[in-house]
């Protein structure tokens, strides 16, 4: 039986990187072999050596979107904080709300002086509430305007620029958090890998800070995730099927990537096919990957959802001396640190 305690290892506070690494492919990167655990250290515009042509990249295009909002209660003034999870439908919302006791059903508050205007409309059982905004014009350029990024809480340096925490390649508005995988991704680096005749691919899965939620359950496979929209377009679906038809392999950017993959493949008994769902999908060691044949990702927290699934591609050994040798070697950890070429 798998526990939580399996998944801890010490983690220096200083290794959390706090800015991110100019230009961006220059992060360093530990390459992991999953069948003789052999580990390498190089950066990560390696990554074009160690690509092979007919080699596929799948990436996740979410893009995330200023969800931070800090206000003002109608009436009273009261400060309170929102954090937009995820849009249920016209207007209507999922967030957090910091202080929850200010945020009964029927409340409303305000943001950026009057341009937005957000009514508690209903508790939901976790703790999260659904809010009705109003405003005028567009809802995402009134969000640029007044809203923040979402940077995790262990960032406690001040984004210089926005952009730095989206994928060069993000297109879809809809994320609470970046699918921080592709931040080493250069727009350079994406055309010579396609030079090289690495395929790129794309799908989409709005990032919810369920991914970040802690384990408190000391037994793993009693741990509950939070559900995540994806969407798997045609395209991307046939570019797999070619893959794995000519023996190429398959590499998830990201666990958002991997996760998506790994859901659609459950879904259809095997099979990638253009869809789009919901996924509460949890990948721990023993489960067998269907889809996936090498994983870019980051460094993670100790005893997180994300490390479990690391471990469940590359072996549970492997990963957890892979952590221990990145800790010696100061490799720098989580949403701006460095990446992992697991393969």
């Amino acid at each position: 039986m798998m526990m939580k305690h399996d998944f801890w290892f010490d983690l220096p506070e200083e290794l959390i990187a706090q800015t991110p690494i100019e230009p961006r492919d220059h992060s360093r990167m530990l390459c992991l072999d999953r069948k003789t655990g052999e580990i390498v250290h190089r950066h990560f515009y390696d990554i074009e050596q160690l690509l092979r042509p007919g080699d596929l990249l799948v990436m996740n295009d979410s893009r995330v979107i200023p969800a931070r909002l800090l206000g003002q209660k109608e009436g009273t003034g009261g400060a309170i904080e929102f954090l937009l999870l995820e849009q249920k439908e016209q207007d209507v919302w999922e967030i957090l709300v910091k202080p929850g006791k200010r945020a009964k059903e029927g409340t409303r508050f305000v943001f950026g002086d009057g341009l937005l205007t957000g009514e508690i409309v209903r508790h939901l059982p976790d703790g999260n509430r659904l809010a009705r905004f109003s405003y005028e014009g567009d809802f995402y350029t009134v969000l640029d305007r007044i809203g923040q990024m979402p940077l995790p809480p262990y960032i406690t340096e001040k984004l210089r620029d926005r952009e730095r925490y989206q994928t060069v390649y993000s297109r879809e508005k809809g994320s609470a958090a970046a699918p921080t995988a592709g931040l080493h991704m250069t727009k350079e680096l994406l055309s010579r890998l396609e030079e090289k005749g690495v395929g790129l691919a794309y799908v989409t899965l709005h990032v919810g800070l369920g991914t970040f939620r802690p384990v408190k359950e000391e037994v793993v496979t009693e741990h509950r995730m939070h559900t995540e929209r994806y969407f798997l377009p045609p395209v991307t679906a046939e570019m797999i099927w070619e893959t794995k038809a000519r023996g190429g392999r398959v590499i998830g950017v990201g666990t958002t990537s991997c996760r998506t993959l790994e859901s659609v493949a459950r879904r259809f008994n095997g099979e990638v096919r253009a869809c789009s769902g919901e996924t509460d999908i949890f990948i721990y060691p023993g489960y067998q990957f269907q889809v996936l044949d090498g994983l870019i990702t980051n460094f993670h927290l100790p005893e997180s959802t994300l490390i479990m699934l690391v471990a469940a591609f590359a072996g549970y050994e492997n990963v957890m001396k892979a952590y221990k040798i990145a800790v010696e070697k100061r490799y720098r950890f989580f949403s701006f640190g460095d990446a992992m070429l697991v393969v």
